[in-house]
């Protein structure tokens, strides 16, 4: 049976999302994020013309575009929207995988059997579209990366079909840049040897490519070739990433219990950060010395961010421990997770802020978990 992948991808999602809310933004240059010292988290196509981009300093991109109009943003709001969406596609697609909050992967293989795939998917996202306003668009090829690079090259609001034996012809004129794996360092690498355009690249030596990018240099030339067997991964909200801690004496020492609840959740967050993980549920769990077992949840805007996180985990213990026994173990979880590029929480981290646990991640990726983090997470 031949793979049918399809890829949606909510066009300028939180900008849409505000031109929902309020209709006179539509048309106007948008730059949604955190005020003058934060960055750009998402920006109308109406900026992008002047070279504004995501992760720029705000105050670069109203150098670019001094006529944007900035929105600090809702991620709660976009939370619920992305959750909306979500439901919407998995009443329909066989086998769904969120990739990140505006970003599915859909198996649709074995469903032209019935009416086309790119019929099903132009149902989703017309479902979607009637049902959310929000703008969406889509590709259905062979595999995962050819219907990412196709939905990106049918934007705005596009429907791409690429069969394959239309791949390579797809593929061959597309900057190298479109690979998603490719980041700015590896194409400023390959650049300087003149590997621009994708069929330059698949048509490169794979010896050559490991020698100059390392192990990665096969699953780069597979990519640029059209292939990639990735299977779509069914999204679950029951993913989670969680830790205890269970007390070599009973304590109700509250001042060292929220220390170690605050180690315990900078290390999450590490984690979460590292393999890409945005999280929209916070659990923590205590059991009492007479063994009572106690646990509270809430629902929060998507995020990974150890201050924004540990401020639901504080509160959330102050509402959960409300008898004064002493405690035996305390544990913390992160679940409804989603793959994200956000890491940060854009909308109230500055620049500064986020090079901050980007220096941070970078040096327990180097010297371990351990060799930085908050005095507040250290036990004296």
């Amino acid at each position: 049976m031949k793979r049918a992948i399809a890829h949606m991808d909510l066009d300028t999602f939180f900008v849409s999302c505000e031109r929902l809310k309020n209709s006179s933004l539509i048309g106007l240059p948008l730059i949604i994020g955190g005020g003058d010292r934060g960055v750009v988290a998402s920006c109308s196509y109406e900026t992008r013309y002047f070279g504004v981009r995501s992760a720029m300093p705000i105050k670069m991109a109203l150098k670019l575009c001094p006529d944007a109009k900035v929105i600090k943003g809702d991620m709660e709001y976009y939370s619920n929207m992305s959750h909306t969406v979500t439901e919407i596609i998995q009443e329909k697609a066989p086998v769904l995988e969120k990739a990140s909050i505006d970003e599915f992967y859909m198996d649709l293989s074995g469903m032209d059997k019935f009416f086309g795939c790119y019929q099903w998917a132009t149902e989703i996202a017309d479902s979607v579209t009637q049902n959310t306003g929000l703008p969406i668009s889509f590709a259905v090829s062979t595999n995962k990366t050819v219907s990412k690079i196709g939905t990106g090259e049918s934007k705005p609001t596009g429907k791409l079909e690429i069969q394959e034996q239309q791949v390579k012809p797809f593929l061959n004129p597309l900057s190298i840049k479109k690979i998603p794996m490719v980041g700015n360092v590896t194409f400023q690498l390959l650049s300087r040897i003149g590997v621009r355009t994708i069929q330059t690249l698949s048509e490169m030596p794979v010896e050559v490519l490991h020698q100059l990018i390392g192990k990665n240099g096969l699953e780069l030339w597979k990519k640029a070739n059209g292939i990639d067997e990735t299977p779509v991964i069914p999204y679950s909200e029951r993913k989670s990433i969680s830790t205890e801690n269970t007390f070599s004496q009973d304590t109700i020492d509250i001042t060292g219990i929220k220390s170690i609840l605050s180690g315990m959740v900078e290390q999450l967050c590490f984690q979460l950060r590292k393999e890409k993980w945005l999280t929209s549920v916070v659990v923590i769990k205590i059991r009492y010395s007479n063994f009572d077992t106690e646990t509270k949840q809430c629902r929060i805007p998507y995020t990974s961010s150890d201050h924004t996180l540990l401020r639901y985990v504080l509160d959330l213990f102050n509402k959960v421990y409300t008898r004064r026994i002493r405690i035996r173990l305390v544990g913390v979880k992160f679940t409804g997770l989603v793959h994200g590029c956000h890491q940060m929480n854009l909308f109230e981290d500055t620049e500064e802020l986020m090079n901050l646990y980007q220096a941070m991640d970078k040096i327990k990726l180097r010297f371990g978990n351990m060799s930085v983090g908050r005095a507040s997470g250290f036990l004296t």
